[in-house]
């Protein structure tokens, strides 16, 4: 079983010299009790195109220490990297593979780089003598490992400042300051293993230039478009982990991410050949229906439990809550399930390999090469009379199912013209901006109506459910005649919203 804590840390460049300053200056530092020496022998594994140090994630099997054993380490941002560790054992456990599915694919992961550190640890300590942050001078030795067996060495020595847990991290910034004032500089490695690849990489050392890779500005309105699938491929890759470790709001993250995938592929198919879009088009719709389950449940379950926590007491009639309850975890489970099996099938890592071939060769048509004032407004505004008609369409409908229906389908217009705002704002500015909040207001509100509709069947489907083992269905028809009415509200207020997202002015602006 692999067990997960968030690392905040930071590291600063040393000398075998260098001595820790007194950090009982430091604001909130009361002691610093010296813990001793420990040696650590860690070898990091890679793919041999090195894809999860592109990535800055690092994954060693560790020995010696408290926490030997095997550590993956995945960034959030400049100063925290969330630690997952696994026990101990020859081979890279099969929870941590599975993080790493989405970077590596079906490629093998292999020695890369092992690192021997001599470790002299303190420990600062507050005034009630509870643990603030560890801090370690550690004198390193980095060997590149080559299939021959050994190569390249570098040495070096570096100190580490790592927060304890549930601590302010404004403790980091006192001990900096410190730290700081007595010489002792920030590293320009964010990790030891990224120093180590650049020591002991074949060839002349890397410059800060040199590794800097130069980002040249989108130029035409092919290069938006691009720029922007590019973010969503990103986020589906570096969210993967995430859902698997069932992180909060992970699942609705990466199912936006295959939407606005797909979105970009059907607005802007007039600068993309469709034959090479609509394929992917289809796995995206398909990869995000399978993540739709779980995520449907999670608004669900959590709509219905507002809902009854909210009920007086006298009108909750039966074991409303218990029989809830019962229902959520069932479903949570099968959709939790159904989503890790998704994620290790091989349709999905072919899909993963085919937003990456569209990438490496991008299947521009001769449009796409035009000036994107001109090209992306175009686009998104045919999308905007989509929606249009979709809405005009649903206000024309008598309340009921037709009524729902149409809704549903101008949510989903609602929804694509939002997406084509959004990734047209880099080239379009404050209109796109502005034309993409009025076009997320409409989803919004025919959101929240197609909720009220779903937790109308939910609720109908309880009470069913309730009055076949005896309960009182009481509670639930009158959470179902609220859902109604909450549903019966939000399409009077369409009216009055699509009337401020569908003014002349929006459009004229985004045009130009």
């Amino acid at each position: 079983m692999a067990d997960s804590k968030r690392e905040v840390e930071r590291k600063y460049e040393a000398t075998p010299e260098t001595r820790l300053p007194d950090l009982t200056r430091a604001a909130g530092v009361s002691a610093v009790v010296h813990r001793g020496l420990s040696e650590l022998d860690a070898v990091y594994y890679d793919t041999e195109d090195f894809r999860l140090a592109a990535d800055s994630l690092t994954l060693r099997r560790r020995t010696g220490g408290a926490d030997e054993g095997w550590h993956l380490k995945i960034p959030v941002s400049a100063d925290v990297r969330d630690e997952i560790h696994a026990p101990l054992t020859d081979t890279l456990p099969s929870g941590l593979a599975g993080l790493l599915r989405s970077r590596v694919r079906n490629t093998p992961v292999a020695p890369v780089v092992r690192i021997l550190s001599a470790r002299d640890v303190h420990h600062l300590l507050d005034k009630d003598g509870a643990l603030l942050a560890e801090v370690s001078i550690d004198e390193v030795l980095a060997e590149r490992l080559t299939e021959e067996g050994h190569g390249t060495t570098s040495a070096w020595t570096e100190m580490e400042v790592e927060l304890a847990d549930d601590v302010d991290p404004t403790v980091l910034d006192a001990v900096e300051r410190r730290l700081r004032k007595a010489g002792v500089q920030p590293s320009a490695a964010p990790s030891k293993l990224s120093r180590a690849l650049d020591d002991t990489a074949p060839g002349r050392r890397r410059t800060k230039k040199q590794k800097k890779q130069k980002k040249s500005s989108p130029r035409s309105a092919g290069d938006h478009v691009l720029a922007y699938v590019r973010r969503q491929v990103a986020a589906l890759v570096e969210l993967d982990p995430a859902v698997r470790r069932d992180l909060p709001d992970s699942v609705h993250r990466m199912r936006v991410a295959t939407r606005r995938l797909r979105s970009a592929f059907r607005t802007y198919r007039g600068l993309l050949d469709r034959t090479v879009t609509d394929p992917l088009r289809d796995e995206l719709k398909w990869l995000a229906a399978e993540l739709g389950v779980e995520r449907d449940q999670e608004v669900l379950e959590a709509r219905l439990r507002a809902h009854v926590d909210a009920l007086p007491a006298p009108l909750l009639l039966g074991p409303v809550s218990a029989r809830l309850q019962l229902t959520s975890v069932a479903r949570h489970t099968d959709a939790r399930q159904r989503v890790a099996a998704v994620l290790d099938t091989e349709r999905y890592l072919a899909l993963l390999d085919s937003l990456d071939a569209f990438l490496a060769a991008p299947p521009l048509r001769p449009a796409a090469a035009r000036a994107p004032q001109d090209a992306l407004p175009r686009a998104v505004l045919k999308d905007y009379e989509r929606l249009a008609v979709r809405v005009g369409h649903a206000l024309a409908q008598p309340p009921g199912t037709e009524r729902d229906v149409a809704v549903h389908e101008a949510r989903k217009a609602a929804k694509r013209v939002r997406y084509a705002a959004e990734a047209a704002r880099p080239a379009l500015g404050k209109p796109a901006k502005k034309f993409a909040a009025r076009m997320k207001d409409v989803q919004t509100l025919l959101g929240d109506h197609q909720d009220s509709v779903v937790a109308q069947e939910a609720l109908r489907a309880l009470g069913i459910q309730a009055h076949g083992a005896g309960e009182s269905a009481f509670t639930w028809g009158l959470l179902h005649g609220r859902e109604e009415a909450e549903a019966r509200a939000r399409e009077r207020e369409l009216p009055e919203v699509w009337a401020r997202a569908s003014r002349p002015g929006l459009r004229a602006a985004l045009k130009g």
